[in-house]
């Protein structure tokens, strides 16, 4: 990719002369902050977006990338951050939906008709399983299976359709360390198999651990292309930023003081009367951040959902200072001193096409402090807006301009601006720094410190196991909507161990487990 620019209508330029190159067969990290213009670069690789200027060499042949299927017939696969897959149907089915065989016969009245031929599709399925040597049952349906394995299954999704040249986004943000090794090297037998692989990851240490060349982004422009073994994950950050920066949070005992939040036995049966959460019971104290922490799916949705009012639980109760908020609204849940910054940013954090302003006043616009009478105060609210942005580092042109334009990152700085800026004794995080650069996540570590050191009590939900070990005080590990492990000082806690805890491989007694509900 060579000079590539990309300027929006509203006047962004999110690509300013980027230029971008990979070879055959190696894992290339593309890393820079939220907002330097990693996911656009991608987007416009991928034909998702169409670029304003520069061109795109494949295999040495100056191309135009019209539109994702274009991309994919050229050789090229991505895998989001988010998985795209069908939870109700098979590996196999996801695995070829779209390029399913279908049956013969009939005067060619089955393929006239579309009926697929579920024997042929398996079939190859497994044929693309064993070929790149994935351990997966083509016949397993998703939503019995694991992260990592699901992680997997889109990965072949691509593969089915022939892709020599990856993008992966984000590839281990939900993945425990065990997960995380194994796709390590099923990304190094594809390498050695003749397939490129695009590695877009803000964790530094893996950019590391697995690529060949790092190309670093910033402010929308190339910076530079580095050998592996010539950069440390402290040049490379610096690299991003623009400056030296120590990155390093001092953190001070927690004084843990009265009960804020206690939740009592809470359980939550789905539609096909399984219990996704059996029996949650632990006791959130001003002072303290309590993380939770295990494999996406264990019941950790549900439980912030049951406790911030978006779900009703079928048995147990929430106490938020001495009031059981289950028959509560969200807006009087929020009222009795309740934060909540959600895991999707995109469809319940923020409403995208309203402006940066709009989203930062929506939880207090009504309190009284920002209207004259009836009248919103549009001074008021002018000055706010304004002095959030700066506060929380939010790189936008203006406060009016809609959340939509702003890159992922900067719509989570939206949400935290949003939860932070109002005094709650309770602040439910879940996965608070999800695919943002470390800069923004080394920025909202220290404001979720500083919030537990002036007397709020932290929940902390997040599959970042550094984030969980470094901000918590005490530690709960979830396994199948129950609780697996309880470490009353985090510090305690080794990453091996929990990921066996997280996996279901080990498991406290019922005497240890008492400990997090006192």
């Amino acid at each position: 990719m060579q000079g590539i620019e990309k300027i929006y209508p509203n006047g962004v330029v999110a690509n300013n002369g980027v230029d971008f190159s990979v070879c055959n067969a190696e894992i290339h990290a593309l890393v820079g902050e939220n907002g330097a213009g990693k996911t656009t670069l991608m987007k416009i690789l991928f034909g998702i977006e169409q670029a304003s200027g520069g061109h795109i060499f494949f295999n040495g042949r100056e191309t135009r990338i019209k539109s994702p299927s274009d991309a994919i017939e050229k050789g090229l696969g991505m895998v989001h951050q988010h998985f795209m897959l069908v939870e109700s149907m098979t590996a196999a089915e996801n695995i070829a939906l779209g390029m399913e065989p279908v049956k013969s016969g009939l005067g060619g009245l089955c393929g006239l008709c579309g009926l697929i031929d579920t024997k042929k599709m398996i079939s190859a399925a497994a044929d693309v399983i064993k070929k790149y040597n994935f351990d997966i049952d083509p016949r397993s349906r998703i939503k019995d299976l694991p992260t990592g394995t699901r992680q997997k299954v889109e990965i072949l999704k691509t593969l089915f359709r022939k892709a020599k040249l990856l993008i992966l986004d984000e590839p281990t943000a939900v993945l425990t360390p065990q997960e995380t090794t194994e796709l390590f090297l099923q990304l190094k037998l594809l390498k050695n198999l003749g397939h490129t692989i695009i590695f877009i990851s803000h964790k530094l240490k893996e950019v590391k651990e697995i690529c060949d060349r790092i190309t670093v982004m910033r402010n929308a422009k190339t910076i530079g292309v580095y050998e592996n073994h010539s950069v440390s994950t402290e040049d490379i950050s610096n690299l991003m930023v623009g400056k030296d920066t120590d990155w390093r949070i001092t953190k001070i005992p927690a004084k843990p003081t009265d009960a804020v939040l206690e939740v009592k036995n809470l359980g939550v049966v789905n539609e096909a009367k399984r219990h996704i959460l059996a029996g949650i019971s632990f006791t959130l104290r001003k002072g303290e951040i309590l993380g939770i922490v295990g494999v996406e799916g264990n019941g950790q949705r549900e439980l912030v959902e049951s406790i911030t009012g978006l779900r009703k639980p079928d048995t147990g109760n929430v106490i938020l200072m001495g009031r059981d908020i289950r028959t509560m609204s969200i807006k009087q849940i929020r009222r009795s001193g309740m934060s909540h910054i959600p895991q999707d940013r995109m469809a319940m954090g923020a409403a995208l096409e309203s402006t940066v302003e709009e989203n930062l006043i929506s939880a207090a616009y009504d309190g009284g402090e920002l209207s004259k009478g009836p009248f919103l105060d549009l001074k008021k609210i002018a000055a706010l807006s304004k002095d959030l942005v700066r506060e929380f580092q939010i790189k936008v042109s203006s406060a009016r301009v809609p959340v939509k334009m702003l890159s992922g990152g900067n719509i989570q700085k939206v949400v935290v601006a949003r939860e932070f800026s109002s005094k709650k004794v309770c602040i439910v995080a879940d996965q608070p720094t999800r695919g943002i650069d470390i800069g923004a996540a080394s920025f909202i570590h220290k404001k979720l410190l500083h919030l537990r050191d002036n007397g709020a009590a932290v929940l902390l939900v997040s599959a970042d196991f550094a984030e969980v070990l470094e901000l918590s005080d005490r530690l709960l590990v979830m396994y199948e909507g129950r609780a697996a492990a309880f470490f009353s000082c985090a510090a305690d806690a080794a990453e091996e161990d929990l990921g066996l805890y997280m996996l279901g491989i080990k498991r406290q007694s019922e005497e240890e487990l008492q400990r997090c509900a006192l």
